[in-house]
């Protein structure tokens, strides 16, 4: 039985949703990808929604788990999360189907399958693909919620000689951590919509986004910006002003905006919750050329996935 609490449950310890130990679409060449739980946004397109929150021990996913992978642990509290929630129940890596019917059922847009890992836990989970990847990449839920754990496994992927990425929504105060910059070598950053605009911020992801454009001005202005991603849903915000502004920055870059990629995604209902994809559209092919266009205007090539 796989306890939630695994590792040493220190303050560099992180709960962990799944590992992949091989990746093409989570940063440059073939990656290992660590994916972390918990976020600070709310994305209405998000189609990783089972890591936005840690799970508060309601007990819903054991009663539908086909394979019995799940028991339920009463009245304690994990140290990591405040009363009144109570201890996730105890999931069997082993006996696990991989089914998703726990996380289709959790009311709170969270996971079961956690594991409470410190930076040397993933590093030996890691082990056997490190000879063929090119580096780390640590995704979410938002990453940068525990920095410890990152400072931690940066160093320990340095020493390994790999590169060291985080996917990351930009809300950090990138400014006063210099100790987590010089760990990581580029952040892979979301602008989800104008980050001057926080009603409009706020709309698409249920957080006002205040930080976006400070955390990525200052991320160019330290050579740490990797790439820029923005999904475009049609009447979900001016998409066209959100590429304008983003292109300015990436143009304004000193190192020359050929180096920074501006990824342009077509929002698809794939992993998305059913009572946003309802209301959500995917973009037609005209507009992603037209947004397309814009960036080439600003010297970008941009890339529509």
């Amino acid at each position: 039985m796989v306890k939630y609490l695994s590792g040493n449950g220190g303050k560099n310890s992180a709960p962990v949703n799944r590992i992949l130990k091989s990746s093409i679409v989570d940063g440059p060449g073939n990656r290992a990808a660590v994916f972390v739980q918990g976020c600070n946004f709310t994305c209405r397109y998000c189609h990783n929604s089972e890591t936005i929150s840690l799970c508060r021990g309601c007990g819903d996913c054991v009663t539908v788990c086909p394979a019995g992978a799940l028991r339920a642990v009463p009245g304690k509290t994990p140290p990591f999360l405040a009363t009144p929630f109570l201890a996730p129940p105890l999931w069997d890596e082993k006996r696990c189907v991989l089914c998703d019917a726990c996380i289709k059922i959790c009311p709170f847009l969270s996971s079961p399958r956690v594991r409470m890992m410190d930076p040397p836990a993933v590093m030996a989970e890691l082990e056997s693909a490190l000879p063929f990847v090119r580096g780390i990449t640590v995704s979410g839920g938002e990453c940068t919620r525990y920095p410890a754990f990152l400072q931690g496994l940066g160093r320990l992927a340095r020493e390994r000689g790999l590169t060291f990425f985080l996917d990351s929504n930009g809300s950090y105060p990138w400014e006063a951590d210099e100790a987590l910059l010089a760990c990581i070598d580029a952040v892979m950053l979301d602008i989800k919509a104008d980050p001057d605009n926080p009603v409009e911020y706020g709309a698409v992801t249920g957080n006002s986004g205040e930080t976006i454009r400070r955390a990525a001005e200052f991320l160019v202005r330290r050579h740490k910006l990797y790439e820029v991603r923005t999904v475009i849903s049609p009447g979900l915000f001016d998409a066209r002003n959100t590429v304008e502004k983003v292109c300015r920055l990436i143009a304004g870059a000193e190192h020359g905006p050929a180096e920074i990629r501006y990824k342009l995604i077509r929002y698809r209902s794939v992993g998305v919750r059913p009572s946003e994809a309802a209301e959500l559209r995917s973009p037609d092919d005209a507009l992603m050329e037209e947004l397309a266009a814009v960036c080439a205007s600003y010297g970008i090539k941009a890339m529509i996935i």
